[in-house]
């Protein structure tokens, strides 16, 4: 647009300065991270000793039991506050989990003795005795509530008849400790177990035997059936393997993402959602004494999340509805995160959209607007136009930003004092392009007081080395100390500034040629992998 002024020239209209735009960086979560940092911290508690177990009830709200020192800690599982607490034991408790029902709960000891407790009255129901060592392991059939299957130090597992608190089976073929075990979703008397002795054993209860012998390599110590019991995950030593089952205990992974002890393994449970999302399929979580806790994704074993911790993991365990995470830590730390369950959100608008529906006739009837209503008028302000409209649109008159009134007044060093003051990189490398192209950029730099020649220098030294601004503001900053070094030794403050404006320029100088000398390094091992 043109302008007529009193002496008959021809002025153009002042076009403001726009921000420099640069590509967008691609977002570095993934759905997948997405989904787990909804996670929110929930509870984060100091256990007199380290947390050894942690175990969901299957049943809501899904309070989780959590096995420290002498003690076993039961969690509400939708406030995470401390319901009751299983003191009963004479020396150090391992493994207190939850019976199918959530009414019972059973937890070994050090003594060997396996206590079975009423989860409302904290009384010892039955106690078995037979293992002559620790039990770390213990486990309720999740298909039958009268048996247990408990893993102990005397290298032995045995099937127990809760009710007469005896043992049913003796399974007997470890040669060290049997640290961990794992029931078969799909049959209730398959089981596995892990031992110190390097192997995983696949045991059929029909038969009291030994069906299958895997070979992992090192220290189990953990197992656990996938959701379709053909296929089972090993972890010892820093690696986790996957096994088939079915086709005879072929290897089928081997994941080594963990770079000390992985301690425990666990699934999420699939979902019925009918909105695609990424809990709709299980998960595979593994975690390690080097702190990490990592989500598998199960088709191509890669992992989509990694949380780390203060300190080792010994154990942790996630919700059936998949709305809670707690991790245990060496050092008596637990970490409970929470998430809000969407089926319970599902729901609760299912309810409220059956009760309008449910409403009276007349409180559903839509309102008719009359001319001495006030909204009468306001009628079709949400309306969208249709194709065939024709849309004027109104000419709203752009507000100048401050250093836009600068410019067009052609003060060139106000200027670039108030994009300085923005703090935004993008609205000052603009200006900065605006002042070359009309050869102000000297002007402006002159004569600044020493205030905004600080602002001047602590912006340099902190955007100058970034690679997007780089081309730009390297040949500022030369113009900058070449015109205003006159004016460093009347303040200590930019004699600092300008101290670490080298500072960065040296560290930036030595980055790039370790890269160099990278890049000298990879060729030949790129062109050896070409040929």
């Amino acid at each position: 647009m043109v302008g007529m002024v009193g002496d008959g020239k021809i002025v153009a209209e002042y076009v403001p300065v726009s921000s420099k735009q640069f590509p967008k960086s691609r977002n570095p979560l993934s759905a997948e991270s997405k989904f787990w940092r909804t996670f929110k911290r929930k509870v984060s508690e100091q256990q007199t000793f380290a947390v050894t177990c942690i175990n969901f009830c299957p049943t809501p709200p899904h309070d989780f039991a959590v096995t420290s020192s002498t003690r076993v800690v039961i969690y509400d599982g939708t406030t995470c506050e401390v319901k009751k607490t299983i003191s009963r034991f004479t020396d150090l408790a391992y493994s207190g989990s939850f019976r199918s029902d959530g009414q019972l709960l059973v937890a070994g000891g050090e003594t060997g003795i396996i206590q079975v407790f009423d989860v409302n009255s904290r009384t010892v129901l039955r106690q078995l005795k037979g293992h002559t060592r620790a039990v770390h392991w213990v486990r309720y059939s999740p298909l039958d509530k009268l048996h247990v299957l408990s893993a102990s130090d005397d290298s032995t597992a045995r099937w127990w008849d809760v009710a007469s608190q005896e043992v049913a089976l003796k399974l007997e073929g470890h040669t060290d400790y049997v640290r961990c075990g794992a029931s078969n979703p799909s049959s209730a008397d398959i089981w596995a177990t892990g031992s110190y002795d390097h192997t995983a054993r696949i045991w059929d209860l029909r038969s009291a035997q030994s069906v299958l012998t895997l070979e992992h390599g090192k220290p189990l110590e953990d197992v656990l059936f996938f959701p379709s019991g053909g296929l089972v995950a090993t972890a010892g030593g820093n690696v986790v393997k996957i096994w088939d089952v079915m086709g005879g205990g072929k290897l089928l992974h081997q994941l080594g993402s963990h770079q000390k002890t992985v301690t425990s393994l666990c699934m999420t449970k699939s979902t019925k959602s009918s909105s695609a999302s990424v809990e709709e399929s299980p998960r595979l979580l593994t975690s390690s004494l080097d702190g990490h806790m990592r989500v598998f994704e199960l088709n191509s074993y890669k992992v989509t999340h990694v949380a780390k911790y203060p300190a080792p993991i010994l154990d942790m365990d996630v919700s059936f509805s998949c709305t809670t995470l707690a991790v245990g830590t060496a050092t008596g730390l637990l970490s409970v995160r929470q998430k809000k369950d969407r089926n319970q959100e599902d729901s609760r608008s299912s309810l409220v959209s059956e009760d309008t529906k449910l409403a009276p006739s007349r409180f559903r009837k839509q309102r008719v607007l009359h001319s001495n209503n006030f909204r009468y008028f306001l009628r079709g302000r949400t309306e969208k136009a249709s194709e065939e409209d024709y849309v004027l649109a109104r000419q709203r008159r752009a507000r100048l930003a401050e250093h836009d009134k600068f410019l067009r007044r052609f003060q060139y060093q106000e200027a670039l004092a108030a994009a300085l003051r923005t703090t935004d990189p993008t609205v000052v490398v603009a200006v900065v392009e605006e002042l070359m192209a009309r050869s102000g950029l000297m002007s402006a730099i002159s004569n600044m007081d020493i205030e905004s020649l600080e602002i001047l220098l602590a912006f340099l030294s902190k955007y100058t080395t970034v690679p997007k601004h780089s081309r730009l503001l390297v040949p500022v900053t030369h113009k900058v100390l070449d015109k205003c070094a006159s004016s460093f030794g009347h303040s200590r403050e930019l004699q600092q500034k300008v101290g670490l404006l080298r500072e960065k320029v040296v560290a930036e100088v030595h980055l790039q040629e370790s890269l160099q000398r990278l890049q000298g390094l990879l060729q030949p091992l790129i062109q050896a992998s070409v040929r």
